[in-house]
């Protein structure tokens, strides 16, 4: 399962497009064709002994759903699997802001932009790059 999981959110997976067999720039009526075509070929009633038939048929259903949703298929044009995953995680409405906040010059800047209030401290021996202690937030 955790290897799956891993797979789902990697960068070499199949595009959800060619799942379908399209292209990035294709129309909803494009999507909603090919899935029908496709949904009915790899039917679970048409191939009712074949698991890999059964594997496709969920994978095609995934990626219509995905593509027919605006926001989602917003999500995955922008972020990929991860967006995707992220917005199960955290909102829909919250990808970008997580992606923004969790980058590394976003956590370079905080330190500059914290108003002198907050001051890190990185304990000896800890190997982490930032450190705030509880008390300099107070």
């Amino acid at each position: 399962m955790a290897d799956q999981r891993q797979h789902s959110l990697s960068t070499s997976g199949e595009s959800l497009y060619h799942v379908l067999r399209l292209d990035e720039n294709t129309t909803s009526d494009d999507i909603k064709k090919s899935y029908q075509k496709l949904a009915s070929k790899y039917h679970l009633d048409k191939n009712p002994d074949n698991p890999e038939a059964t594997d496709k048929f969920k994978e095609i259903n995934k990626a219509h759903a995905i593509l027919m949703d605006t926001t989602k298929r917003n999500i995955y044009d922008n972020y990929g699997s991860l967006g995707l995953y992220l917005a199960e995680q955290f909102g829909e409405e919250n990808v970008n802001t997580y992606l923004v906040l969790s980058s590394r010059w976003a956590k370079a800047l905080f330190p500059l932009l914290c108003c002198g209030k907050c001051k890190l401290k990185v304990p000896e021996g800890q190997e982490t790059e930032f450190y705030m202690s509880p008390k300099a937030a107070v």
